[in-house]
């Protein structure tokens, strides 16, 4: 399938039965990531948001697809301005960081510089008009890299702290599940001489 036709099959509205026919094609085919991400961007925002929910889909279908292409999707992450996509840019990252230390995945973004990719979760988490469910999201990729950065577990409380203020019950139950998560590795930090 080329970008033009996988463009064309996702300019109207999808289900997730096609989604997931289509994210079963492009796999097969070995559709390039780049230009998947590319058409993410579309200026057509409903059309960039499908190409996201795929993108999600051949992630979470095989993420090992990913690994030669995780520089490029972190690079671009600052650049995704679109709401809908922006879940699905921070769903991605909470799963993959979340691999198994001996998976590709998790090798190929050891051997990455995150810190760009923190700071944009971070700011994702801090505008107020980004949607909750891409600061839940964010939230959870930022708990996941604590340990390599360890300057977040610093400051994610306090971030998760002010959501939960006046957030949504949503917020409420994730900001109280990661801060739990987070009080054990605040103790290791303080306890180390």
């Amino acid at each position: 399938m080329t970008c033009d036709e996988l463009t064309q099959k996702i300019a109207n509205t999808i289900g997730k039965l096609k989604v997931l026919e289509l994210t079963r094609i492009l796999t097969e085919q070995q559709f390039d990531l780049r230009d998947l991400i590319e058409i993410t961007f579309h200026a057509d925002k409903p059309l960039g948001f499908r190409a996201a929910w795929l993108l999600e889909n051949m992630f979470l279908k095989d993420a090992e697809v990913f690994t030669n292409n995780l520089e490029y999707l972190i690079a671009r992450l600052p650049q995704v301005t679109n709401p809908g996509c922006q879940r699905h840019y921070a769903k991605i990252l909470m799963h993959a960081t979340e691999e198994k230390e001996q998976s590709l995945v998790k090798q190929k973004l050891n051997s990455l510089d995150l810190e760009p990719a923190v700071e944009q979760l971070f700011d994702w988490m801090i505008d107020p008009k980004v949607k909750i469910a891409v600061k839940v999201f964010a939230g959870w990729a930022l708990l996941n890299l604590r340990f390599r950065y360890p300057w977040v577990a610093d400051e994610l409380p306090a971030q998760l702290e002010f959501l939960m203020r006046d957030g949504t019950p949503a917020i409420q139950s994730a900001g109280k599940k990661m801060i739990k998560e987070l009080s054990p590795s605040k103790s290791l930090i303080k306890e180390r001489p």
